[in-house]
């Protein structure tokens, strides 16, 4: 008997208050690394009508000015209006900074291994920099091997923005919330039922100056500039039962900071899977990658992506945790959810075998230091905002599918001797 569900997934816009924050903080960490790589940073923002509040502990050599740039990354979200309520060159900006706990920063510097194994071993020298849980999931539902409702929830928010960025719907405002509504039967995608945006806007447009009618324009203007070329290479397409939802309450004007405070690290299921893997409930933004919270996250992913990649399974979700101050994983788990090609057991062997998981192992895999510099400056705060899994418009290290071949192969081996073994 087949299973019909809805699974529902949600994104913010680049403007939301949150994703303020997100993206101060990993613009802030982006110029410390790009001066001092070894910088250990954990940057938080807080934004409200008119303020802004950078807090958080940063150890580094770096002489950056904190207050430019969160002025200058405001600017770029599209905040320069002071009617609005916040604004780049209007909004007080406060600084608290401390450094990082000595106590935190010994286990960093000087691993458990190192300290009781006297090992020689490189990446056994750096700690994690916090006890943890983090998950990486991968699926077959899309081409970049993402679950289907956020891919599409991501991409209506980057084109709420880019159609307010070109002037084509020049009434919009920076804040707003998307959200995609999907048919699943026996686990695969095979309709629409919502699409939702709510999206700040001017009161009048034009000569509209009727609630009502406002309303009607915004939504039939976002209808053909933003869901139909959304959905235009989309094998799955909105049709006549597909509701489509803008700004239910019947307007938005009021938006941005003035509307709801902002602060780091609050839309960590945005920056993921949209709620459709597990999440171990650590954010990413503002911190060095010396915290597993991050950079095991992003190695997760990796893990996940190569397996399905590889084509060993359908699905794959794969989990670490960490001890503060110890290399190594306390513990490394896979599902496939009963997709897999080979047992989960064997995938886990493979996993310990072919995959760096110590957090500067990780670092240099990745090469999480230096990418700042590399990247024009940019790293970090490019994937502050529409997610930091899955993107195809950036070059990604965590998204390559690089050992994808190496995987199958090794899985190959694995059950030729398996079979072998079991001949004899």
């Amino acid at each position: 008997m087949s299973r019909r569900y809805l699974f529902t997934s949600e994104s913010v816009t680049e403007g939301h208050p949150d994703k303020i924050c997100d993206q101060i903080s990993d613009t802030i960490l982006d110029a410390l690394l790009a001066q001092d790589p070894s910088s250990r940073v954990a940057a938080e923002v807080v934004v409200n009508t008119g303020l802004v509040l950078i807090t958080g502990e940063i150890t580094t050599k770096a002489n950056v000015n904190y207050v430019n740039l969160a002025r200058k990354k405001i600017a770029e979200i599209g905040y320069t209006d002071a009617d609005n309520g916040f604004s780049a060159n209007s909004a007080s900006i406060l600084i608290a900074l401390d450094e990082q706990s000595p106590d935190i920063a010994q286990g960093v510097n000087t691993a458990q291994e190192t300290r009781e194994e006297d090992s020689d071993e490189l990446f056994d020298k750096t700690g994690a920099g916090d006890q943890g849980i983090m998950f990486g999931f991968a699926c077959n539902e899309t081409p970049e091997l993402m679950p289907l409702p956020i891919c599409l929830a991501h991409r209506i928010a980057r084109r709420l923005a880019a159609v307010r960025k070109t002037g084509d719907l020049p009434y919009l405002r920076p804040d707003g919330k998307t959200q995609v509504t999907i048919v699943y039967e026996d686990g695969r995608p095979v309709g629409i039922d919502t699409i939702l945006i709510s999206t700040q806007h001017t009161a009048t447009i034009g000569e509209i100056t009727d609630e009502a009618a406002v309303q009607a324009k915004i939504k039939q203007d976002l209808w053909t500039a933003v869901v139909e070329p959304v959905f235009a290479d989309i094998k799955i397409k909105p049709d006549e039962e597909t509701r489509f939802l803008v700004n239910p309450t019947g307007k938005f004007v009021v938006g941005g900071p003035q509307g709801d405070s902002g602060l780091t690290g609050r839309k960590i299921i945005v920056d993921t899977y949209g709620g459709y893997s597990r999440h171990g409930g650590g954010a990413f933004s503002g911190k060095d990658p010396t915290k597993v919270d991050r950079s095991a996250a992003y190695a997760c992913r990796y893990v996940a992506k190569n397996i399905v990649a590889a084509e060993l399974a359908e699905k794959c979700e794969v989990q670490l945790s960490y001890a503060i101050g110890v290399a190594r994983p306390t513990s490394i788990y896979v599902d496939t959810f009963g997709t897999g090609k080979v047992d989960d057991e064997i995938l886990l062997e493979l996993v310990k075998q072919h995959f760096e998981l110590r957090p500067l192992g990780i670092i240099h895999s990745f090469n999480l230091r230096n990418q700042p510099s590399e990247r024009g400056g940019r790293f970090y705060q490019d994937v502050a905002a529409y997610g930091h899994l899955g993107r195809t418009d950036l070059d990604l290290p965590w998204e390559r599918t690089d050992k994808a071949e190496l995987l199958k192969q090794a899985a190959n081996s694995s059950l030729s001797q398996a079979m072998s073994k079991a001949l004899t």
